[in-house]
């Protein structure tokens, strides 16, 4: 078996803050908390995935003593919204920990806004369609 286009892509990071994590990504972003466990093996762990669940990818947020967030300038995440993200939409990401930021490619300045999340993660959101 090989992927193809029904196979599920997972991304995974690690998180400092599973609630600040899982606030930006759900009340700001708007995905879907898809579920969330607890360090319920005493791991130290906490797990979430968050997306829509009719969409063949999601987040996993990890939080885990051992495991710090290393971001790089290149670690995107772009969303294609097929338009442009509203002001309201922005604000909201922003008062949920979302921090507006230039793009080290000025590509994604000119194609959509880049937005740091809580652990220095970087979200673009892009108004154009994924065949654009």
């Amino acid at each position: 078996m090989i992927p193809n286009s029904s196979s599920t892509v997972r991304v995974a990071r690690p998180t400092r803050s599973m609630d600040a994590s899982v606030a930006f990504w759900s009340e700001g972003v708007g995905l879907e908390v898809l579920g969330r466990q607890r360090d319920e093996h005493g791991s130290g762990n906490q797990l979430a995935f968050l997306g829509f669940r009719s969409a063949a990818w999601h987040l996993e947020l990890v939080e885990d003593e051992t495991m710090m967030p290393t971001p790089t300038e290149e670690d995107l995440l772009v969303l294609y919204l097929g338009g442009p993200a509203d002001a309201e939409y922005m604000q909201r990401i922003e008062e949920h920990g979302g921090r507006r930021v230039p793009a080290r490619n000025p590509y994604w300045d000119e194609h959509g806004v880049t937005i740091q999340d809580p652990d220095g993660y970087l979200l673009v959101l892009s108004p154009r369609t994924w065949d654009a």
